[in-house]
């Protein structure tokens, strides 16, 4: 017998819903139709807006050869019976700000967000972007009462995909021989594993000296304070639409993925109440299961650290 979550899904075309259509919520709304991957609903609270964009990218249909229905709306009825969820609405990052800035800003909108949303599509997996990103989730999962297999956030696979860019980068290699798993919070306290990183299956420790490693790994913790001074007028959005894309494909198309993505845990690293990056195996049902790794000291010692943070944000939060 099908699960709630699963009938959905195998019984009716792939539906995805953005809440929040800025750069991030319509470059995501782009790479899903362009990989025929879901029938998109693009939502916004300023009128006009979604159903813009949704006529441009509808009229790019022709051109890139797919036939996905795209559909932008300011109200959260046209997005029912969604399988995915994604919440991109917030308020980004100005330069000197840290992603815990945004906390009280963004909050409100997640949790009202993902509530209304998930009143629309009950059987919904719910993938968060909006930074802070792991206490957002924290929100999220908190606000809508799903079982935690079904909220996520996407911080890991981005933060990996920065961390091997540098790496290839340093070593003048192509990036897609890089592979990288980076954990832990979504800032500056994240995780990046220097053991798991590899170039074609050799480890960067055969390949750069300890200096080279940890400017990389500071780099990585930087990257996206790094396009913000950059930018000036924004932050990161092709990486971060991508690195939710690759996690949407994974749902949909039961690919049993192994990624890292911000997950509620229970006990697993010794760690419960929390939301943070570690790597799971992604599937229809969403997180289908928790990877923990054999972590040395002093990486279950950073991971701790970064735990605490999120937490910190939490308690923050709850005292506002």
């Amino acid at each position: 017998m099908s699960t709630p979550l699963e009938s959905p899904i195998l019984s009716s075309l792939p539906r995805v819903t953005i809440i929040g259509a800025g750069r991030v919520g319509s470059t995501l709304a782009q790479h899903i139709a362009e990989k025929n991957l879901a029938d998109v609903v693009l939502l916004d609270i300023i009128e006009g807006m979604p159903q813009g964009l949704a006529l441009d990218l509808l009229q790019a249909g022709s051109i890139e050869l797919h036939q996905r229905q795209i559909i932008g709306t300011n109200n959260y009825a046209d997005t029912s019976d969604s399988h995915i969820v994604v919440i991109t609405a917030g308020f980004p990052r100005k330069p000197g700000m840290s992603r815990d800035d945004l906390l009280k800003i963004n909050a409100k909108i997640v949790i009202e967000a993902a509530k209304q949303a998930i009143a629309y599509s009950p059987h919904a997996i719910l993938i968060v972007v909006t930074n802070p990103l792991d206490v957002m989730t924290y929100l999220a999962w908190q606000a809508t009462s799903l079982p935690r297999h079904r909220v996520m956030g996407m911080a890991g696979v981005l933060d990996s995909a920065r961390f091997a860019t540098f790496i290839a980068l340093e070593l003048g290699v192509l990036a897609t021989d890089v592979k990288a798993m980076v954990m832990g919070s979504h800032g500056d306290l994240m995780v990046p594993l220097c053991r798991y990183a590899t170039v074609n299956g050799v480890p960067i420790t055969e390949l750069l000296d300890a200096a080279a490693i940890a400017r990389l790994v500071n780099r990585t913790r930087n990257g996206g304070a790094e396009i913000v001074e950059l930018m000036q007028t924004g932050g990161a959005f092709f990486a971060p639409a991508s690195a939710t894309t690759v996690m949407i494909e994974a749902i949909l198309l039961n690919q049993s993925r192994l990624l890292p993505v911000a997950a509620y845990l229970q006990g697993e690293y010794g760690l419960k109440d929390v939301v943070i990056g570690v790597p799971c195996r992604l599937g229809l049902r969403g997180i289908e299961s928790i990877l923990e790794l054999n972590l040395n000291e002093t990486e279950r010692a950073a991971l701790s650290i970064s735990s605490q943070s999120v937490q910190e944000n939490i308690e923050r939060w709850r005292s506002l």
